[in-house]
This record gives C-alpha cells, structure tokens and sequence, in this order.
C-alpha cells in the first residue's frame, strides 16, 4: 500500500460539505462545498507545499535569526529559512498527530512538543475540526504541561480558493486599518502605517489585478459577534470567507507569487495570527503561558 506524504487522510462531511485532515502536520488538505472548493487543496500523492493548511505553533510567521530571550536565558532555534536568516512558522509542521476525537463531522488532531533545542519547553497542542450550517470552524487548544512558563504564539495557513483560474480576477475584502511595515530582504517588522490611501486598502473591496501581498494586517474590524473577516469573490461569483475571532488580532494576506509556477496564485493565503511576526523577539502579542495554563482560539470558513 502506498503512503501519501502526508499521512493518514481523515475524512469528515456534513450535508455536501467535505473537508480531508491530515496525519503530517495536523493540518487541512481540502475543503469543498459541493464540486466547489473553498480552499485551495494540494494534491493526496505531494507532499504539503508553501504550509498549505498547516497550524503554525508555537509561533507563526518569521522569527529573526531564530534566536530570542525568554525568562533570562537566550534560545537559539534552527534557520528553517535559511536564506533569510530566519526562523519560520513553528516546530510542528512536519510532526505526526494523532487523532485525538473523530465524528462523521469532526475531527481532534492532536500533538505533544516535547523540549528541544532552542525550546525547552513541554506543550500538549490540539485542534479540532468540525463542519456545521455554518460552515468549517477549526479551534487550537495549548497547554503548557511543563514545569516552567512558556512563550507561545499561533497561528494557521489555509489559502482561500478563487475556485478556477488565478486570484487576479479575484475581489478581495479585508476589513483591517493598519498593515504592520516590513524590510524587503528579511520581511520582518520596522513598524506600521494607516492603509487608507495606499495600494493596501481593501476595505471596502476591490479587484486583486497583479496587487503582490505578503504582509500582516490588524487593527482588524469585528462585528457584533467578535469576528474580523476577509472575503475573496471569485470570477464565478461565489465568495470564500475566512472569519477569525479575538484570538486572532493579526492576519497575514499571501498572493502566493513565491510558490511553484503550477501554484502560483491560485490561491490566497490568508493566515489568523495569534501575534505579530517576530514576536518572540518583540513581543507584540506574545503569549506567556504558566504551568497548566490553558489557551483556545478560533477561525473558520463559509462559501456563499
């Protein structure tokens, strides 16, 4: 029997919803509503390209140099890319979970990252899957089970599918005030401006065209239930949503220009983010997390 590379395939579905989990790394493959998919998949026989689905725990984005202090001591983690001098998106993106719970509609993934070089820490991570009426709604779960604090940040990176063709004919919504600056070689923080009047406004929806984003957002507007969201409205007319609740201040918005040129935009990643990049080394949203302490936040998605 051959594997796929990217484990076990956990398959969950309500009414003509469709949404495949996978072993390595504990992430989504795909998710569909009818024939349509609401994200951007990669195929069962390839291994995961660009974090395609992946939780990013126990930080996301980039951590300068891979290095950081934390309750008095240096760490220092391996370049995962190497050519930026950066530390990026985590430590779990290539472990094997467990599945923890599973239901014809849900789906627990879970994981223990035991102490390591670079993060001596103990930390007991799941994330839960599960398809309603309102469509895939995914919750991460840490708990620091070891004996000292812990830095923590998270987040996840699905890319929202334009359903056929590329995401240039997409209209894309984010209803966020403020774009966090980054330096063009390493793509790490020097500040933040106001989006109004510049090439990075999208509240109020327009044409994607050739617009290149790889750049984190906040000041996010919510609605009456606490959610930030951003919508991608494909040529076909339907609309993928991507909500976040107020675990999530930041988000990331990928064109995927980087990717393989059989990948390249055609999807958008869009990243809810528990902290801003570099934030073991800022701070800006830094979680620190006590022994036994416990933290949960959510994000999903609808098609309409």
């Amino acid at each position: 029997m051959t594997v796929a590379p990217s484990g076990e395939q956990i398959e969950i579905a309500a009414g003509d919803q469709r949404a495949t989990i996978v072993e390595v790394g504990g992430g989504i493959r795909r998710y569909l509503v009818g024939e349509r998919p609401v994200l951007q998949p990669y195929d069962v026989s390839a291994m995961c390209d660009a974090a395609h689905g992946t939780p990013l725990v126990p930080w996301p984005n980039r951590l300068a140099d891979g290095r950081y202090s934390f309750g008095g001591r240096e760490h220092q983690l391996a370049l995962t890319e190497p050519g930026k001098r950066n530390a990026i998106h985590g430590l779990l993106r290539w472990r094997t979970w467990q599945v923890a719970a599973r239901e014809p509609d849900r789906v627990v993934m879970a994981t223990r990252l035991y102490p390591m070089a670079g993060y001596p820490f103990t930390l007991d991570v799941e994330i839960d899957y599960t398809l309603n009426d309102g469509g895939l709604r995914v919750t991460t779960t840490a708990v620091n089970t070891g004996d000292s604090p812990c830095p923590y940040g998270s987040g996840q990176h699905p890319y929202l599918s334009p359903g056929t063709g590329m995401i240039d004919d997409c209209t894309l919504t984010i209803h966020a005030a403020t774009r966090v600056v980054t330096d063009p070689e390493r793509q790490l923080p020097m500040g933040r401006e106001a989006v109004e009047g510049t090439p990075y406004d999208f509240r109020d929806g327009r044409k994607l065209g050739d617009a290149q984003l790889d750049d984190t957002f906040t000041d996010l507007r919510r609605d009456a239930a606490g959610l930030a969201w951003v919508w991608l409205e494909g040529a076909d007319g339907r609309t993928a949503g991507l909500w976040a609740d107020s675990g999530y201040p930041y988000l990331e918005i990928f064109t995927g220009d980087a990717l393989a040129p059989g990948r390249r935009r055609r999807g958008l990643g869009v990243e809810p983010m528990t902290c801003a990049p570099n934030a073991f080394r800022s701070g800006e949203g830094l979680l620190r997390l006590d022994p036994g302490q416990r933290t949960r936040s959510s994000w999903g998605l609808v098609l309409s």
